[in-house]
């Protein structure tokens, strides 16, 4: 293996790495917000309505937030394929994604009685 494709390897490595974290501290983020906002909603003097929209508004950002997340483990295991072939005589621990982990789960139907 040329060094130009470690110091490749190893700098891909490094940013897919810290894309994957950026991408969970954006979730942690929204996950912090909506707590605020839930709080701030329980004041009595606000009525119990106010930021509905706002809040919807905040789930639908969260899931694109967790499909990035999803689209970035895809890209991290493309990747790992990738490494094997061209950087085969890596030491390193390959990196493994179970394919439950880049599948999205079955939607739960929600009835209006619940």
């Amino acid at each position: 293996m040329t060094d130009r494709i470690v110091t490749d390897a190893y700098n891909i490595k490094k940013l897919i790495r810290e894309a994957e974290a950026l991408a969970d501290e954006s979730i942690i983020a929204m996950a912090r917000l909506k707590q605020a906002m839930l709080a701030a909603r329980q004041n009595p003097e606000i009525e119990i309505h106010t930021g509905q929209r706002a809040l919807m508004r905040l789930t639908e950002a969260e899931s694109q937030a967790l499909s990035m997340s999803t689209n970035l483990l895809r890209v991290h295991d493309e990747l790992s394929n990738l490494a094997r072939v061209h950087a085969g005589s890596d030491t390193g621990l390959p990196t493994v994604v179970p394919a439950d982990a880049v599948t999205p789960a079955p939607l739960v139907a929600v009835s209006e009685d619940a």
